[in-house]
């Protein structure tokens, strides 16, 4: 089977972590976050545009209560460089990561260690908010549509993490996974990734996928350990006194 291209990863980004609203504004697609990150409130390029066509994608975001945001994707140099000319700086290189599904169906997932579960229970919040995952990021899981489910890891006898797994497109892919702090290195990282693919191959996902920081030097241990490829990049581009908002 063919590896999903780099557009059908990012039409799984955006389907499985949705913008509150999205607006077609000439070659932008813009969106209306909340509250909900940088990559629920980035334009993008979705067609051929202008210098002054950047100016108003800029006043059209603070026509919605949003600081000016850009994603850059693969091969949209010339948008990078004009953006860095009017002073926007580049945060948060991110890598995608792949695998065929049957890679992380590997291991019977051992009792008691790693769930799917939907609604998300409250101590499940509670990790998310400890990691920065707000209420307002969690409303990004209420509004994802078609298969999706929460993961609830434990180990050493006490709830160790939270994530959020959705499918769209036969992809299925991972957002917001969370370990506390006090169970980091032992492996539930692993489980919950191997939970999250069990689950949503019986939702006929053949991929399985997430987007990390480049400079999330844990995550990129664990996802190498997994097998994952990185099979794409992107980054912003924002303002440098708007820099502190995490994707």
């Amino acid at each position: 089977m063919a590896q999903p291209t780099f557009d059908r990863l990012i039409a799984t980004l955006d389907a499985t972590w949705p913008a509150a609203a999205y607006v077609e504004a000439g070659p932008w697609m813009l969106r209306e976050g909340r509250g909900g990150g940088k990559r629920v409130s980035a334009a993008t390029v979705r067609g051929p545009w202008q210098e002054e066509d950047v100016s108003a994608a800029e006043s059209a975001m603070k026509l919605m209560g949003q600081d000016p945001l850009f994603m850059i994707r693969h091969g949209e140099t010339t948008l990078d460089h004009t953006l860095a000319d009017r002073g926007y700086d580049r945060v948060d290189a991110t890598n995608l990561w792949l695998a065929d599904i049957d890679l992380l169906c590997d291991h019977d997932l051992p009792r008691v260690t790693a769930f799917a579960i939907w609604e998300p229970l409250a101590i499940m919040r509670e990790i998310w908010q400890a990691g920065g995952v707000n209420r307002a990021r969690q409303n990004v899981m209420e509004r994802a549509q078609g298969p999706k489910t929460g993961l609830f890891g434990r180990v050493s006898d006490a709830p160790g993490g939270a994530g959020f797994c959705a499918v769209h497109d036969g992809i299925a892919m991972v957002h917001a996974l969370e370990i506390k702090e006090e169970h980091r290195g032992k492996g539930l990282g692993a489980w919950m990734m191997r939970c999250a693919a069990l689950w949503a191959r019986s939702q006929g996902a053949r991929w399985i996928t997430l987007a990390a920081t480049e400079q999330n030097l844990a995550a990129t241990r664990l996802y190498t350990t997994l097998q994952m490829q990185v099979v794409g990049r992107y980054h912003y581009r924002i303002q440098h006194d708007q820099k502190s908002e995490t994707a």
